[in-house]
């Protein structure tokens, strides 16, 4: 996670609109290439070699007289002044690079020994290249992203669709106290498909800089309630008296492949994988949530108190009134709210 945060930093850097991604497409039209280290330190200066000391204020048009010069650039670690220009990088050549150009392959390893990313420009690809931890990361233009984000978008859309039709099945099922670890599961399924989606799209929107304000906007409206519906599934089923760990953790760092094994990711999310068919009964949380004007505090007391969803839509307003904090009219809101939602999940599961 904290590599991913350190390359969305310097993806928002060289994003459109910004500064220093102006610099680099001038230098990309003036098709004079540059290799660009973006910061300073002993580490860097260990291997550099000669060039000129200049220490100017960094702007687009700075970047693109000094990339004239032959050898690379040095930036100052807060990135708001160019340092050296002219340079010669010496990394250790024995460092592992796939690299083939002569300036691509210093800047791998330049990164690689100073921990520093660098940036390339190629005149002869007219492609800008970010180095950093090992890795090469293409900085794309703004049509080619879009073009993987429309994609990404409409998979999150469809994903998205199928997650309503599944908590509503859920909803059905929990009403009539007849879930199971698969129904259960299959939820968890994909909305830990859709948030990787949410991860790579916002990837995009940090890539676009300027470009993504629409695609950010889409993908906020997409994302809207799936933090609140994971945090209520994992207290609805968390096993009452238990160590192990249960939830979203493992989730996210299993294999995409493993994702699509059901068996997989019950035994991932904290169920044991050989009870599929097992029933489980829900603690309340998701659908007492639901009710409008209803403080989480609320919430919590209410499910706490009577302990399942069972209990609570049997729960009468003198029942509710027991509820610490709880008096007529908030009672009153809660046994409409739970019957409506019982309702419903009824109508549902008629029609379906």
């Amino acid at each position: 996670m904290a590599d991913d945060t350190r390359l969305r930093k310097y993806q928002a850097l060289l994003a459109p609109g910004s500064a220093m991604r102006d610099g680099l497409e001038r230098i990309l039209h003036g098709r004079t290439g540059a290799l660009i280290v973006l910061g300073n330190g002993r580490s860097v200066l260990n291997a550099s070699s000669g060039g000129f000391e200049i220490d100017v204020d960094f702007t687009p048009q700075a970047l693109r007289e000094l990339s004239k010069l032959d050898g690379g650039i040095i930036m100052s670690t807060d990135l708001d002044r160019i340092v050296r220009a002219g340079v010669h990088f010496v990394p250790e050549g024995s460092l592992p690079t796939a690299e083939t150009g002569t300036r691509h392959r210093s800047a791998d390893r330049m990164a690689q020994q100073t921990g520093v990313p660098v940036v390339t420009v190629s005149a002869s690809m007219s492609t800008i290249a970010l180095f950093m931890d090992g890795q090469r990361h293409p900085v794309e233009r703004p049509e080619q992203i879009i073009s993987r984000a429309s994609q990404a978008l409409a998979a999150h859309a469809s994903y998205r669709q199928r997650l309503n039709e599944l908590t509503a099945q859920l909803t059905s099922l929990e009403v009539a106290d007849q879930v199971t670890v698969r129904d259960v599961t299959l939820v968890a399924q994909r909305l830990a498909m859709l948030r990787r989606l949410g991860t790579e799209l916002s990837g995009y929107v940090t890539a676009l800089g300027i470009e993504g304000r629409l695609l950010e906007l889409q993908v906020r409206e997409q994302n809207q309630g799936l933090d609140e519906l994971a945090d209520a599934l994992a207290e609805d089923y968390r096993p009452a008296e238990s160590d192990a760990p249960f939830g979203w953790a493992g989730l996210g760092a299993l294999h995409t492949d493993g994702l699509f094994d059901v068996l997989e990711v019950a035994r991932v999310f904290g169920f044991s994988a050989d009870q599929l068919d097992t029933g489980v009964t829900p603690r309340g949380y998701r659908q007492v949530q639901a009710i409008p004007r209803l403080p989480q505090s609320v919430v919590h007391r209410v499910v706490e108190h009577f302990g399942s969803l069972q209990a609570i839509i049997g729960a009468t307003i003198p029942d509710l009134l027991e509820v610490d904090g709880i008096g007529d009219q908030r009672a009153r809101l809660i046994r409409e709210g739970v019957l409506r939602i019982a309702e419903h999940a009824l109508q549902d599961s008629r029609r379906g």
